[in-house]
């Protein structure tokens, strides 16, 4: 028996009671408590004795998991269209797709731009030949773009949506000593939310 596991059955414990269980003398083991209480793993109070630390709690253990999720974890599949297509098959794309924005690659699948459900609309409204207008015309080009790569914390691209007031950003893999953004997914609000609903249920295994 570890321990954790003894204050979590029997805390609050005192260290001599901890030793006794343990079947060692308290000297031996003032050292392991010492480092366990600087992590976070147990807590003591004077005339109290030991018992679970913050990172041991439901609470804890919930927000170190929240923390050590990454970009990869949570992000969907990337809905990619070729800079080429005009703002009708981006119009297409987004109902089909049910999403809200589109990641625009160029023929070698890099990233070159990205278009949202605003872009289109602004260019739409009033304006009969918008459907024939190519996609590039319309979109966010490299590097005004925010990205964020699957190694990212899910927290850094939380950060990087609500610092910049979008909704999503692209998922990228850096390539040609950063001449190149190879697009592997997206992250959005609704991924992000739905991340931590599944950490809520235990959906999500860490």
């Amino acid at each position: 028996m570890t321990i954790i596991d003894l204050i979590k059955k029997q805390g609050p414990i005192t260290g001599e009671q901890i030793a006794e269980n343990l079947g060692i003398s308290r000297p031996t083991i003032r050292s392991d408590l010492s480092v366990l209480v600087m992590l976070g793993y147990i807590d003591a109070k004077p005339k109290v004795g030991y018992f679970l630390g913050k990172v041991m709690t439901s609470e804890g253990q919930l927000n170190e998991k929240l923390l050590s999720l990454k970009v990869k974890d949570v992000m969907y599949r990337p809905v990619v269209i070729e800079e080429s297509a005009t703002v009708n098959d981006a119009v297409i794309s987004l109902f089909v797709e049910n999403v809200g924005m589109l990641t625009v690659t160029d023929e070698q699948g890099s990233l070159v731009g990205l278009v949202s459900l605003k872009d289109l609309l602004k260019v739409t409204l009033g304006n009969p030949n918008a459907a024939s207008i190519p996609i590039s015309m319309v979109m966010t080009r490299v590097p005004r773009i925010v990205t964020i790569t699957p190694e990212d914390s899910v927290l850094e691209a939380a950060k990087r949506m609500l610092h910049h007031h979008v909704g999503g950003l692209p998922v990228v893999k850096i390539q040609d000593d950063g001449n190149r953004y190879e697009v592997v997914g997206r992250i959005t609000k609704t991924s992000l939310t739905q991340a931590w609903v599944d950490l809520t249920s235990g959906a999500i295994a860490q």
